[in-house]
């Protein structure tokens, strides 16, 4: 069990990265359409939130729900709140 919640935290982790390295290309297309003005920034703006950003949403998503999964196969508790024994 323990080497099936490292592939899949390795997963998740190299997902997120993707996802985060996607992001910044999607403000890059915006600041792109700034410098470039006119029309053609409307079409890429449109397309970046239109076409773009959904798919990013979507794989971020799912690479959480890997996480998720990777969390519980590892046995992480790493979502729960619990009360300090120290704390009285």
């Amino acid at each position: 069990m323990k080497k099936v919640s490292n592939v899949v935290l390795t997963i998740f982790s190299i997902g997120i990265i993707i996802c985060l390295f996607a992001g910044g290309l999607s403000f890059l297309g915006y600041i792109v359409g700034l410098i470039v003005g006119g029309d053609t920034a409307t079409n890429i703006c449109t397309w970046v939130f239109k076409t773009y950003l959904p798919i990013v949403i979507i794989a971020t998503s799912v690479f959480t729900g890997i996480g998720l999964i990777g969390m519980y196969f590892s046995r992480q508790k790493a979502l729960t709140a619990k009360a300090d024994k120290t704390d009285k």
